[in-house]
């Protein structure tokens, strides 16, 4: 066989193969995977110490960005199930970010991880607002799912069961398909 017929026979095979990659995730994942990733904003927020941080600081890692805060009650109700998922995947390749918007800052977070007993998920706050700016947040919670390049692939808007069976394998299965770190 020729290489011109062949070179757009194995193309169509991929592109398949792609697609139906891509739809069997989408079934099992809370949010739909963007067509192409986005570009993100450079996003400043602070950690449990005070400490500056950027989501540059996670480069090489996937991140479930989830946008929140404490007077909000969906966001309430799903962060057990955000804490369960960081202890099911987090590690040197995912990362749970449960990035609060509270005035209060670091201290109504830590009072509320601790009223709640959420000991998996770090601390990281954004008193500012400007998180939700940049990312045109419409509302909490907001959880976008970044890539290990620190590009959007997926957003979801409103709470989720994040440590469900269909969520974590959505993600492993994402999560595996970049090869190891």
């Amino acid at each position: 066989m020729n290489r011109r017929v062949l070179l757009p026979l194995v193309a169509i095979a991929v592109a398949l193969a792609l697609a139906t990659w891509v739809s069997e995730t989408n079934r099992q994942l809370p949010f739909q995977l963007h067509s192409a990733p986005l570009k993100l904003p450079q996003l400043s927020f602070e950690d449990g110490a005070g400490q500056r941080r950027t989501l540059a600081d996670f480069r090489g890692r996937y991140v479930l960005l989830n946008v929140w805060a404490t007077w909000c009650v969906p966001c309430r109700e799903e962060m057990p199930a955000l804490a369960r998922l960081q202890q099911k995947l987090g590690g040197p390749r995912f990362e749970v970010i449960a990035l609060s918007v509270d005035s209060g800052g670091v201290e109504a977070v830590k009072r509320f991880f601790a009223e709640h007993r959420v000991d998996s998920l770090a601390v990281y706050t954004d008193r500012s607002l400007q998180v939700n700016s940049a990312l045109r947040v419409v509302g909490v919670p907001t959880t976008v799912l970044v890539d290990r390049e620190g590009r959007e692939i997926a957003r979801h808007v409103g709470p989720a069961q994040w440590d469900s069976t269909q969520a974590v394998e959505g993600l492993r299965r994402i999560i595996a398909q970049s090869g190891s770190t």
